[in-house]
């Protein structure tokens, strides 16, 4: 691998890993912010669900912004605003500017994942792209890695606003790592498919599918700390757990990803079975108990998160004319569901308990198989009826 594709990859990852920290940051400290903000289940449902809402809003149009101006500059324009954000996060007054501000991080969020999937498309050869989307999907995970170690290196010690101007300046410092010219706008395309552009009926099918997937990913990463306090674990204890689920996370991640170049095809299956896995993970977190909830976090993150990578390099392959602008379309159903399944599991979590919102993210990930399995039969179909136009 190049020097180029190094500097590409390092981009995409911290690019996709500062888009997210503003929730998972959030998330990962809620216990401490809610001695000075009221910050109980619900109300941190509603906050995440409004950092995930303006990704939805905005996810198609920054894809086709992204298109259009170049990932490098779009990157370096994400990691700007959350840098903002998070600055402002710092000094928060109360919980509705909390909710404030991460709506709007949300918007530089659904920018810089777009961007980053549209640098990998055009900037990376695409015999390693499984490996290169795997690397960029890692930076997710990572974030609620560096929010679990926020806990207890910062959140426990001298406190939650210190960890989000540390964020800021981590930020900051990643924005100087994009390289803005390292593929123009229109870039090097991926191999162009013989029966073109998957339609937009199978796309919406997928993110739909993307969204039950990442109600129940979203839920894991936002309530994990707070079940694992209510489960008996101390508040440094959970977030270490935290931070463990996401290295387990990142490793099957690049695992799926390294294993997807060698397969060459046949992503989405996979992305089928992880999600069914995922199910058992959380299943075995709904008992409450510190051992069951110990094993369920590790098959969560092991399984159920390991599926964004596969899935983004699915969506890329079947639209390589315009990959930007077709990840934005399905990340549009991710975004929702991030933005729906916290606020949902919250509101059970307060009228039910933590075991029946497991539950529930469960079966949302045995919905999201189910509706992979559907989205690809439904290309398989339109591939078979496709005929090239013949030519006078």
């Amino acid at each position: 691998m190049n020097v180029s594709d190094r500097r590409i990859q390092v981009a995409a990852v911290t690019t996709a890993l500062v888009g997210v920290l503003p929730v998972f940051l959030t998330a990962a400290l809620a216990v401490q912010v809610g001695r000075d903000i009221v910050v109980g289940p619900s109300r941190l449902g509603v906050a995440s669900g409004a950092f995930f809402a303006a990704a939805a809003i905005g996810s198609a149009v920054m894809g086709r912004l992204a298109e259009r101006i170049g990932p490098g500059r779009s990157m370096r324009a994400a990691g700007v605003f959350t840098a903002l954000s998070l600055g402002l996060l710092a000094i928060t007054p109360s919980y509705e500017v909390l909710v404030l501000l991460l709506f709007l991080a949300g918007f530089s969020n659904s920018l810089a994942q777009v961007s980053a999937n549209l640098l990998v498309a055009r900037g990376i050869d695409p015999i390693r792209q499984g490996w290169s989307m795997a690397m960029k999907q890692a930076g997710v995970p990572a974030g609620t890695l560096l929010g679990g170690l926020a806990v207890p290196v910062l959140g426990v010690t001298v406190g939650w606003r210190w960890a989000y101007v540390a964020a800021a300046l981590g930020a900051v410092v990643t924005v100087a790592l994009v390289p803005v010219d390292a593929v123009a706008p229109g870039g090097r395309a991926a191999v162009r498919r013989p029966d073109g552009d998957v339609p937009l009926r199978p796309l919406v099918l997928l993110a739909v599918a993307g969204g039950f997937a990442s109600a129940a990913n979203g839920s894991l990463a936002t309530f994990l700390v707070s079940a694992g306090v209510d489960a008996g674990l101390s508040e440094s204890a959970s977030g270490v757990v935290l931070m463990g689920g996401s290295v387990m996370g990142i490793s099957m991640r690049l695992l799926a990803g390294s294993r997807a170049d060698r397969r060459g095809g046949r992503h989405l299956p996979v992305v089928s079975a992880l999600l069914t896995g995922g199910a058992i993970g959380y299943l075995l977190l709904a008992p409450g108990d510190v051992a069951t909830h110990l094993l369920g976090a590790a098959i969560a993150f092991g399984s159920g998160w390991a599926w964004p990578g596969l899935f983004n390099l699915a969506v890329v392959r079947l639209n390589p004319s315009a990959p930007g602008a077709a990840t934005g379309i399905t990340q549009t159903g991710v975004y929702v569901g991030a933005l729906a399944g916290p606020i949902l599991f919250g509101l059970v979590v307060d009228t039910w308990g933590y075991g029946s919102a497991w539950s529930l993210a469960a079966a949302s990930s045995v919905g999201s198989a189910i509706g992979i399995a559907f989205g690809r039969r439904q290309i398989l179909r339109w591939r078979a009826g496709y005929r090239p136009a013949t030519t006078s």
